[in-house]
């Protein structure tokens, strides 16, 4: 929530060099730094550059402090394109020319990038226009083109609560340490496994040696701080494992090769029983990556305000605060939580008895208030989950929008919109709300909402890096939802014979 330099971080297929056993090759990263100079700022959202607990002394505001919300809605921030495209060129994570040519990308120098590293995290909503329409040229380019990586360390992600799966992923494990790969790999996979007798991880060390060293396991805080450690993710399950995996990595996403292991298929589309020839290619020649739009999403707290700064009869309004004339000096909200999620943020009514009230803001204006037991608002990517259920509309994943889907509204009127992905979105909890509700991001972390909290959800700058088979784009989402959901699926009317026909036209 700091003024200072908003950065975008990739990287490329290298190991970063380090202590703990990790690989000593030179890892490259690249910042896309972009410039802020903030003109608008409102003090209902107003925080800190360095402590955003401590109300900013407003006589030097411009030099202390930074509009979280307006930090997304308005400004006049540098032009990213020209950083955009030397992104294009680090994706591939290789020197050969023709794929450095094909891409259009150049290498920076590893040293100049480190100077401009800043910790920052919002975007102006002409910045989020530009980094939207980037990421998505980007993305399509990436679909014709297929990346060639340099992979030497894998990071493979067990579906949880089915021991089935261990034995694949003991299978695959086994299968990446063999010497009689090409490339000596390490290869990560979850710390509780172990300890787990169907891994056998002691097993495999005697089978093989030399592994000794490459097998290591991960936690969630490894996977969370040591993100550039990995070149490769490979995931075991279902669409629920994909999930997971986008939850563990917060930020920069490696390539994800998902394994159908599970219950549905939108986002697995590899046969496990061809891993190894899937891995090899992949390895190889390249994969080809769909860049899957996530949501920013971070949490508001309501400051609890002297009793002299109180409206007359000392009640608070959501909407006033957050879009109405402000106040001289009035620090109303300070920011909590940022989680960067691929499906959907839910806000509902919770344990509560009573239906939830939702003020729902879009940039600088005020939509609607809600009364129902919840609100969902998903990705292109989660339009068939929640979404779906809650009589939302499906959106291709290659959409750029922002689904809108009210949970059992208590009103007939309440119908579902698509909202472009530059908006900034507000769901907050008015301060005359009967009951508190209760914010889910992708099923999880769910979070109480007092009276007067909101949550801000925004198109995310980091991208889930989706590894797609060669050659299915096109249909192929189509036919998942026809085979997944049997959408529109239904007995053919049978056509009429031609003598009654013919009697019929008499």
């Amino acid at each position: 929530m700091a003024k200072g330099e908003e950065s975008l971080t990739h990287r490329d297929g290298h190991s970063r060099g380090g202590t703990d056993g990790y690989s000593s090759d030179t890892h490259n990263q690249l910042e896309v730094v972009l410039q802020p100079e903030c003109s608008h700022r409102r003090k209902s959202s107003l925080v800190m550059a360095d402590d955003p607990m401590t109300r900013p002394d407003l006589s030097h505001a411009d030099q202390t402090t930074a509009c979280f919300v307006h930090s997304l809605i308005a400004g006049e921030w540098g032009d990213p394109t020209n950083k955009v495209k030397v992104l294009e060129g680090v994706l591939k994570g290789t020197k050969d020319e023709k794929e450095e040519e094909a891409l259009g990308g150049e290498e920076d120098d590893e040293n100049e990038i480190e100077k401009e590293m800043m910790q920052s995290r919002h975007l102006t909503k002409k910045q989020l226009s530009d980094m939207a329409w980037n990421v998505r040229k980007l993305s399509k380019k990436l679909d014709s083109i297929k990346l060639k990586l340099t992979v030497k360390t894998v990071f493979l992600v067990t579906k949880a609560g089915d021991q089935s799966v261990i034995g694949s992923t003991r299978e695959v494990a086994r299968w990446l340490l063999s010497r009689e790969r090409d490339t000596q790999y390490n290869v990560y996979v979850e710390k509780r496994l172990e300890t787990d007798p169907e891994f056998g991880a002691a097993e495999i060390l005697r089978e093989e040696p030399s592994a000794r060293s490459r097998l290591k396991y991960w936690d969630h805080e490894l996977a969370a701080e040591r993100a550039h450690l990995f070149d490769f993710v490979v995931t075991l399950g279902g669409d629920g494992t994909v999930l997971f995996t986008s939850w563990l990595f917060q930020h920069v996403v490696p390539p994800v090769l998902s394994f159908s292991l599970g219950s549905l298929g939108f986002l697995t589309k590899f046969d496990f029983n061809e891993y190894q020839k899937t891995l090899s290619t992949a390895f190889k020649d390249g994969v080809v990556v769909n860049l899957r739009l996530r949501f920013e999403c971070t949490i508001m707290r309501s400051n609890p305000l002297p009793k002299g700064e109180l409206a007359p009869g000392g009640k608070r309004d959501l909407v006033e605060e957050l879009i109405g004339e402000e106040g001289d000096d009035t620090l109303t909200h300070r920011p909590d939580k940022v989680l960067q999620i691929l499906n959907d943020v839910v806000l509902d009514r919770g344990p509560n008895p009573t239906m939830s009230s939702i003020e729902l803001f879009g940039d600088d204006e005020h939509f609607t208030t809600l009364l129902a037991d919840g609100v969902c608002i998903a990705t292109p990517t989660g339009s068939t989950a929640y979404n779906l259920a809650a009589g939302g509309s499906l959106s291709h994943p290659d959409n750029p929008v922002i689904l809108v889907t009210a949970i059992c509204a208590h009103t007939l009127s309440f119908r579902p919109i698509i909202l472009p992905d530059t908006i900034v979105l507000r769901m907050g909890v008015p301060y005359d709300a009967r009951a508190s509700s209760w914010a889910s991001f992708d099923g999880r972390e769910r979070i109480e909402l007092h009276p007067g909290d909101y949550v801000t959800v925004s198109a995310s700058r980091y991208p889930f890096a989706n590894v797609l088979p060669r050659g299915r784009r096109g249909d192929d989402w189509v036919h998942t939802i026809s085979k997944t959901l049997n959408w529109n699926s239904r007995q053919r009317q049978k056509s009429l014979d031609p003598v009654d026909e013919a009697k019929r036209n008499r």
